[in-house]
């Protein structure tokens, strides 16, 4: 019996530790306030716009002729900031947050299908008033910017590319989150900065050009209320598609920034009968392109816009 007792009394004390370590990390890895994110990353420039029931959080900069950026998947638009930078003195620079991510968060209609991003994407479009002009996307944002160009080849002017492929979608869960182990779902209750910043690391080709600052961004934006459960819904839902065979198809003047991650080659491959097709690689830059090697990437796409301009 006093054994019995005493083993009583162990689990007891072990059951009490965990719930106290369950609360600490419920309280550590809380939800941060939409306040203290528009507090600390919206800028003068941000503003809101209600698009189909959502609340967008966009910039719009610059005068003359429109350039959109649409950010890559887990990133958001203050990623471009050295582009913007780049741009404003001659170019209308709009870049907006897709839902679940950055300050935009989640989609009520709880809809993260690709074909609801690209209406979406289409509708502040429109708002934006942006007229004829050139489209930029990384990763997701470049598959975007491919099937918003198939479908509206008379508005864009440039077409630019980072990674137009989704690495995320096609190469790390072809199935979609049904091959994620269902652990994946505690993310919404626990979140360690460390994951942000592992995936970030692991598409530098420099690890040192790494900053926390960088990092602690991902990992605040992804602590927004609701944004991590939309981002597995996304990672679900989104299907990237052919955008080989769409590329292909299109006339539009195109660049495509390569780096040394090798995984866009086939999609290099697949489009290079499209024409005009400018290409620039990068040897010692990894995936995350823009946040890379913001600065350098900026003065080429400058470059390209600034070709095309002087023929006009």
């Amino acid at each position: 019996m006093k054994l019995l007792r005493n083993l009583g009394y162990a689990f007891a004390i072990i059951l009490f530790a965990a719930m106290i370590g369950i609360g600490i990390s419920l309280w550590v890895y809380r939800d941060v306030p939409i306040e203290f994110l528009e507090t600390s990353y919206a800028s003068q420039a941000s503003k809101f716009i209600r698009i189909d029931g959502t609340r967008i959080h966009f910039r719009d900069e610059g005068s003359g002729p429109a350039v959109l950026l649409l950010h890559a998947n887990f990133s958001n638009l203050i990623d471009w900031d050295p582009w913007v930078e780049a741009l404003t003195d001659s170019y209308r620079v709009v870049r907006f947050d897709f839902t679940s991510h950055g300050l935009t968060g989640a989609d009520p209609s709880n809809d993260y299908s690709q074909e609801r991003t690209l209406e979406l994407t289409s509708k502040f479009i429109d708002a934006m008033d942006l007229g004829n002009f050139s489209i930029a996307g990384a990763s997701m944002g470049g598959t975007v910017a491919i099937r918003y160009t198939h479908e509206h080849p008379d508005r864009i002017e440039n077409l630019i590319l980072i990674s137009p492929e989704s690495r995320e979608y096609n190469a790390r869960i072809p199935g979609g989150l049904d091959e994620v182990p269902a652990l994946a779902r505690l993310l919404t209750y626990i979140m360690p900065r460390a994951l942000p910043e592992l995936m970030l690391k692991s598409g530098f080709a420099d690890k040192e050009q790494l900053t926390d600052e960088l990092v602690d961004r991902w990992y605040d934006m992804w602590m927004h209320k609701g944004q991590r459960e939309a981002q597995l819904e996304r990672l679900r839902q989104y299907k990237t598609g052919d955008t080989q065979q769409l590329a292909r198809s299109l006339q539009t003047r195109t660049l495509l920034l390569r780096s040394s991650a090798e995984h866009d080659t086939d999609f290099r491959a697949g489009v290079e009968s499209a024409e005009p097709l400018h290409v620039i690689f990068y040897p010692d830059v990894g995936y995350w392109v823009v946040q890379e090697a913001g600065e350098e990437s900026a003065r080429d796409v400058r470059a390209f816009l600034d070709e095309e301009q002087a023929k006009e």
